[in-house]
């Protein structure tokens, strides 16, 4: 149920800030290398000159772009670009491919490989070879003189890009994996109340801005303790789960599922009033009500009690929303179970939809759930408009 959420882009934007303190702790100590290097070695004046120049030229970008470009995969790519320019404009005046310098080379395809992925790291791999060679041909003896001896160093190059770019997606694997198991209820692979609360959150701040509603539906099973007593607490997972199966292949992708808790669950329907709803919220009832599930070779019947409320014409904050959504909830409870309520604010309490499942009979057929995956799904016209 979770999918790449916009949301979750402040995290990436979080490890592009991380990438720019470590290129900076690497500029600013290559620079302070360089420094030192050249009035040690008291290189000639006139690559003194240059080199400061090329140093300078640095310093003005790192001071400007921490103002004026916004971090991110560009920023960090031209960081890189520059870093790995002004590398081998170093390594030109202080012995070329002989330099002290030119191990900082595989440092910065290292770190390409790390923040920006494969396909630009081999890029940048390329260009470096290309650089590594422009070096080698103007010394002496030139590059064709000592061929195998620059095949040698350049070979690590692209070892050390490949072994990065492993490491990346290894640890892009890991991160969504770990962010999956933060925003998703482990049991109904729906989302948890952390992921949900962010989402509506959101929603709500969308609906005040353009004036358009949202509904909250509250759902609990209703026969959970006696399905317990009777098949074992394992019986009773399995309602949860199958539960939470029947809600998911029964909304919309822009509608968002989560567990609140125990064998109660809550949806947000973006973009509709509960009038609107309603015929949605009695197919998962209906669907639930017709489809058993199988427990030891035995069939178990649950069923659900569902309460509906909605933006803004049962309160204008999400914490009111539910509260009354589950007022509703506790409504059909106490009619019957096995059925959706509305809450109606001037009646103070929720009023029920008209629907009642048990010996009544329905608008139309319920198809049920085979084992192999759940295949009913909302028809045209669920949801008017």
């Amino acid at each position: 149920m979770i999918e790449k959420k916009e949301w979750i882009s402040a995290d990436v934007m979080a490890r592009y800030a991380g990438h720019d303190r470590v290129l900076g702790v690497i500029t600013w100590l290559l620079l302070a290398l360089v420094l030192l290097d050249i009035s040690l070695l008291h290189v000639d004046s006139r690559s003194t000159i240059i080199v400061l120049f090329c140093s300078l030229g640095l310093v003005c970008y790192k001071a400007s772009a921490r103002f004026l470009l916004r971090r991110g995969e560009t920023k960090t790519l031209l960081d890189l670009v520059l870093l790995l320019l002004y590398a081998v404009a170093v390594s030109w005046f202080t012995g070329k491919t002989s330099s002290p310098f030119i191990s900082v080379l595989y440092l910065i395809l290292m770190a390409t490989s790390l923040t920006l992925g494969r396909w630009i790291a081999f890029i940048m791999t390329g260009l470096t070879i290309a650089l590594y060679t422009l070096l080698a041909s103007f010394q002496s003896p030139s590059f064709w003189y000592d061929i195998g001896g620059h095949v040698v160093k350049i070979f690590p190059f692209i070892l050390i890009a490949h072994l990065g770019a492993l490491l990346r997606g290894e640890a892009e694997s890991a991160r969504a994996e770990v962010e999956r198991l933060s925003l998703t209820d482990d049991l109904t692979q729906l989302n948890n109340m952390r992921s949900f609360e962010a989402l509506a959150l959101q929603q709500e701040k969308i609906s005040k801005r353009y004036g358009t509603p949202f509904s909250i539906c509250m759902l609990d099973a209703d026969n959970l303790k006696q399905i317990n007593d009777r098949h074992g607490h394992l019986a009773g997972t399995e309602l949860i789960k199958w539960t939470a199966r029947i809600i998911a292949s029964n909304i919309r992708e822009s509608d968002v599922a989560a567990r609140f808790g125990g064998d109660e669950f809550i949806i947000m329907f973006a973009g509709q009033e509960q009038q609107n709803i309603v015929a949605a919220v009695e197919r998962i009832v209906r669907v639930m009500h017709a489809s058993p599930f199988s427990f030891e070779g035995e069939l178990v019947q649950g069923t659900l009690s569902a309460g509906v409320a909605s933006f803004p014409r049962d309160g204008e904050e999400l914490r009111t929303i539910v509260k009354k959504a589950d007022l509703a909830m506790y409504r059909s409870k106490r009619r019957g179970k096995n059925r959706v309520s509305l809450f109606d604010d001037q009646a103070g309490e929720a009023v029920p939809s008209g629907l009642q499942v048990g010996g009544e009979k329905l608008r139309c057929g319920v198809p049920k759930l085979d084992d192999e995956g759940a295949a009913v799904h909302f028809g045209e016209g669920e949801f008017p408009g």
